[in-house]
């Protein structure tokens, strides 16, 4: 059925008054983490791949081999360093490590890089260039409009990686203030 069961606000209340884990803390985390870091990462990608896209310069092809390079390597392998990292810097048990990462997404990165080649013809940024307009006025105001869909699908797909990620909040944070939705479930089922 699609409406609640007759048990459903009772099963609410539990949940709300469970003294191992305060769930509604968790989804309001997981809203801020999730929200915060899918608009930084599209904006930050696409910009990223706009100046890869319509700039040339001498170490273009090794930037762009480097950041394929970091594309297949797997969060595990670094996480160790990037959890001692987060300790010198004083960011344990903060969301700032959860958010401030998701900047550079090498996945976004390539998929803002690709619909750059296909949708965007760089006559249009020289034509924009040459009526005087800034660098960062053109991405705002032209570039941004073409990229509009790829905004969207980016957005969506960025917000359901960071809102199921358990690995990188299950390293960073301790206190249950701000643990996220995905390790409230986790000791859910671990008391049960």
């Amino acid at each position: 059925s699609a409406l609640p069961g007759k048990y459903f606000l009772e099963n609410l209340k539990n949940v709300a008054n469970d003294g191992s884990f305060p769930m509604f803390r968790g989804i309001i985390n997981s809203v801020v983490v999730s929200s915060c870091s899918a608009a930084l990462c599209t904006y930050f990608s696409s910009l990223t791949a706009y100046g890869l896209y319509a700039y040339d310069f001498k170490m273009k092809k090794a930037a762009f081999t480097f950041i394929m390079a970091i594309l297949v390597m797997p969060t595990q392998v670094t996480a160790m360093g990037f959890l001692k990292l987060v300790t010198k810097m004083g960011m344990y048990d903060s969301l700032l490590p959860l958010i401030i990462p998701s900047i550079a997404s090498p996945a976004v990165f390539y998929f803002m890089y690709s619909y750059l080649q296909s949708s965007l013809p760089l006559s249009l940024v020289e034509a924009a260039r040459i009526d005087g307009s800034g660098e960062f006025r053109t991405f705002n105001s032209i570039v941004l409009p073409i990229m509009k869909p790829t905004y969207i699908s980016v957005g969506i797909l960025e917000t359901m990686w960071i809102w199921n990620d358990f690995l990188l909040p299950y390293l960073v944070l301790d206190l249950n203030k701000y643990k996220t939705i995905s390790i409230a479930i986790q000791y859910m089922k671990g008391s049960y």
